[in-house]
């Protein structure tokens, strides 16, 4: 069984920044793309941005040049580097991990962590 556990949301005043970490743990063998997401009120989810296991990322185009996606494999973390945070950004955001074991593969979310942009 493999766990997600979010940190880093927040309060924040616009033009501010904000860090998200998400750590895996528990058996999780081999994880490939590890991703952000984020859902505002009345909206759907959607992708923020992605990392693969080789380093490879992608991201919504609301975000580039201020969001940076990184991960830790050695510690099986996945992190969001939020700046020039603005009010657009408000929103729920959840980790997206995929990965597998021996036996199964697997599509894990997060909890959840707010982060709220705001003066």
């Amino acid at each position: 069984q493999v766990q997600l556990v979010e940190s880093g949301g927040g309060l924040v005043q616009p033009g501010g920044s904000l860090r998200l970490s998400c750590a895996a743990s528990g058996s999780v063998w081999s994880i490939n793309t590890m991703g952000w997401y984020r859902q505002a009120p009345e909206k759907e989810r959607e992708l923020v941005a992605r990392i693969t296991s080789g380093g490879s990322t992608n991201y919504v185009d609301s975000v580039k040049d201020r969001f940076t996606i990184s991960r830790d494999n050695a510690k099986n973390t996945v992190y969001l580097q939020m700046n020039s945070l603005s009010p657009e950004d408000t929103a729920v955001y959840y980790c997206n991990v995929e990965g597998y074991t021996p036996t199964i593969r697997y599509n894990l979310w997060g909890q959840g962590t707010q982060v709220t942009v705001s003066s």
